[in-house]
């Protein structure tokens, strides 16, 4: 009996590992099977995610097609069919699910303004532009609206120089934005006598440089036209320069700043050993010593606990290494970062306050020099002393306008001829766009010989291609001799060197007024008016 016993449990336990062996094989096969549904499902998923990442990759480009608008509505269309899960899979060089998934605030607070029926005179307000809702409503829009309330009689338009930026949003909110040369067109097609372009660009940069390029090309569709100073005013030579400009946005962006903490008075952050850091962008343009500038303003304020860096790193001074150092060697344990930044966009929210090692708060935290480290994502558009600061640039620019309207017309007297020889003399013009580089304070070089006289201009770029020494409508006709360029060196103040055009201009007499015709790389021809003055023998 016992003998069965024991067979019996062993042809038991033979069939359960038999049955076990059956169940985990059907049970193996199951999961491939799933395994496998899945991959082919992911496939499939992450077909579609790529298709939306193409589609926003041909967007992020930073010029305007005939397709873009087609483009725009593709892309949005694409990625509004996907589901949540195939949403987080969009990847491409520039795609993100944060595309079109970051909620930013709402557009609808907005205004694109670019509507039409603008009128005689037209203040442009000139962005580079943010896809963060709430920043431009409260930044960019919030300049506009002080411009627009300050000059009633004036439509105030807005355009944004960063085509990427246009393409963001008009694809994920609908909103279409001018680019600089929809609006300069929208202005000639309005009728638009008198111009006035407001940038909003924190100085006299690269930016800035490709904004006077950008209406050098439309100059002469205007009567008169006038390009504001930006935010900083002009540069200067090196750090020690600082002007009322410079002392006004110091003054504003710290106030605001110790309004938005817990604390009373900068005093009393300083005190209690804290730093209020100011991040800006940084640029390796000769205008980076803008930013050494407003550390020097800041000193020469007393404000000892606030300091100046930038996200690009230049001036090198302005590190994100180099500012937690300068900080920390001056004894404060606590840091408040804030943007140096007309907007609070995407520098602001990630650069400065984001999430990833490399963010400033995240170095900041990573050195463990500090107690505590605190973000404040506000832009300077936001504040009035600022606002009311764009509209006396705009002010000024009105009133340069006026001024060379209502000035009288006198007659001109002869001048004495000139000896044989070299001179540096003011080359004048009617056009902020068409000058001396600044390098050279406004001066060229004027060449007297036989009698007839010659002026050297060296320009600020190669965007002006040829001169003619007459009219446009001439410059253009068959046997025209136009002046052909040269190829000039600059150094400017801080040892950069740069090539630009210059021209040798015939010169009729000096202290009078003669026409100068340009054409720029878009291949038209605009007239000028240009004088030559006070002549001094050159050394």
């Amino acid at each position: 009996m016992k003998k069965r016993t024991v067979k019996a449990v062993a042809v038991a336990l033979a069939m359960s590992t038999v049955f076990a062996m059956g169940s985990a094989n059907v049970l193996a096969e199951e999961e491939t099977e799933a395994a496998q549904a899945a991959a082919e499902v992911s496939d499939e998923d992450q077909a579609a995610a790529d298709e939306v990442a193409a589609l926003i990759d041909a967007i992020y480009v930073q010029e305007r097609t005939d397709d873009t608008d087609e483009q725009c509505a593709a892309a949005k269309e694409a990625w509004d069919a996907l589901t949540d899960e195939q949403k987080e899979l969009v990847e491409g060089e520039n795609a993100d699910p944060d595309y079109f998934g970051r909620d930013t605030g709402d557009a609808s607070l907005d205004d694109a303004g670019n509507a039409d029926e603008i009128g005689e005179n037209e203040i442009l307000v000139v962005s580079f532009g943010t896809s963060f809702n709430d920043s431009r409503v409260e930044d960019i829009k919030a300049i506009e609206d002080a411009i627009a309330e300050a000059y009633p009689d004036w439509s105030v338009r807005r355009a944004f120089t960063a085509q990427i930026i246009i393409n963001h949003i008009q694809s994920r909110d609908g909103e279409a934005i001018d680019n600089m040369d929809q609006a300069l067109e929208r202005a000639v097609a309005n009728g638009v006598k008198n111009l006035v372009v407001q940038p909003t660009h924190l100085m006299h940069g690269a930016e800035y440089d490709e904004l006077v390029e950008a209406v050098t090309e439309y100059a002469d569709q205007f009567e008169s036209i006038a390009i504001a100073e930006p935010l900083l005013g002009e540069v200067g030579d090196d750090a020690t320069v600082i002007n009322e400009d410079k002392a006004a946005v110091a003054e504003a962006v710290v106030a605001a700043a110790v309004e938005s903490s817990d604390y009373d008075s900068l005093d009393a952050a300083a005190e209690d050993g804290t730093a209020i850091v100011l991040m800006g962008h940084g640029t390796s343009h000769t205008a980076k010593v803008s930013y050494s500038q407003m550390q020097t303003q800041m000193d020469e304020l007393g404000y000892a606990n606030v300091f100046i860096g930038t996200v690009e790193g230049e001036p090198e001074e302005t590190a994100c290494e180099a500012v937690i150092e300068a900080v920390a060697a001056a004894g404060y344990t606590k840091v408040i970062l804030r943007p140096l930044m007309v907007v609070a966009g995407d520098h602001a929210n990630n650069d400065m306050a984001g999430e990833d090692e490399d963010s400033w708060l995240s170095m900041f935290n990573a050195s463990g020099l500090f107690e505590s480290v605190d973000t404040q994502i506000e832009g300077m558009g936001r504040i009035e002393a600022i606002e009311e600061l764009y509209v006396a640039h705009t002010a000024a620019a009105i009133e340069s306008i006026g001024a060379a309207d209502e000035a009288e017309t006198e007659d001109a007297t002869e001048t004495a001829a000139l000896e044989d020889g070299v001179y540096t003399v003011n080359f004048n013009t009617d056009s902020s766009m068409f000058h001396v580089n600044e390098a050279l304070d406004g001066k060229a070089t004027l060449t007297v010989e036989n009698g007839e006289m010659t002026v050297h201009v060296t320009l600020v770029s190669k965007s002006i291609v040829n001169l003619y020494y007459g009219l446009a409508a001439d410059a253009e006709t068959e046997g025209a001799v136009l002046l052909e360029p040269t190829t000039d060196t600059v150094t400017y103040s801080d040892g950069m060197t740069e090539e630009v055009y210059g021209f040798d201009i015939p010169v009729p007499a000096l202290d009078e007024e003669f026409d100068v015709a340009l054409i720029g790389t878009k291949g038209v021809w605009y007239d000028h008016k240009v004088s030559v003055t006070d002549p001094v023998t050159a050394e």
